[in-house]
């Protein structure tokens, strides 16, 4: 990402919250055929007893051949995972500020994956679906049909991510007064072309965090 260091997430706390919020993720491999990208969605792990607790642990899993394209387990891979983000227009700005922008929240985690079995695996998507549902009426579960359940993940490869780094961002307006902020939220949550009421939600937590560390220092 472009280097912005006003604009960092360094709070493990923060980036957990943004991978729980928006688990559907872009993973991208340098392989020996070149450059290859998927999308799946990810969840978060507890950190296993004696490890460092801050750590960020993923799991999920891919279908195959996918395990196959990316070379999975040999290297690296970076998973990008991509929370509110809009357009900001100077409409919202003073008249002498009219440049746009784009206002995001994003974070690069990089890590080598570890294959699952396919004990591991099947829990894991059980996860997945539990997860996911339990917001539905009547949360449907893999245990409503186990054995058809494990025939069809015999079609996926399970992986676990320890995150080595990350490099996340927090691009939220923090660098204008608090009088244009409080405009671009209010045209976020309008009904125009660019209305988004999670990047308003956002940029005003933004803003919040902003007055308490101006406040505590």
């Amino acid at each position: 990402m472009r280097h912005t260091p006003h604009f960092l997430m360094t709070d493990v706390d923060e980036v957990r919250h943004l991978i729980d919020g928006h688990p559907w993720a872009t993973i991208v491999s340098h392989t020996a055929s070149g450059l290859v990208a998927s999308h799946y969605p990810f969840l978060l792990e507890a950190p296993e007893p004696g490890d460092d607790p801050d750590q960020i642990v993923l799991v999920s899993h891919v279908g195959r051949p996918d395990e196959v394209a990316h070379e999975l387990g040999q290297h690296e891979v970076l998973v990008v995972f991509q929370g509110p983000h809009g357009y900001v227009s100077p409409a919202w700005y003073p008249p002498e500020q009219f440049v746009p922008t784009w206002n995001h929240v994003t974070a690069h985690c990089w890590g080598t994956p570890e294959i699952l079995s396919d004990d591991e695996n099947f829990r894991v998507l059980g996860e997945l679906v539990d997860h996911f549902e339990r917001v539905m009426p009547e949360p449907v579960s893999l245990e409503v049909d186990e054995d058809t359940a494990r025939r069809m993940a015999k079609g996926t490869v399970g992986i676990r991510i320890r995150v080595a780094r990350f490099d996340a961002r927090a691009k939220l307006s923090q660098n204008k007064a608090p009088e244009v902020v409080e405009r671009i939220v209010a045209g976020l949550r309008g009904d125009g072309p660019y209305a988004s009421p999670a990047l308003a939600d956002a940029v005003e937590r933004a803003q919040v965090d902003r007055t308490v560390s101006r406040e505590a220092s």
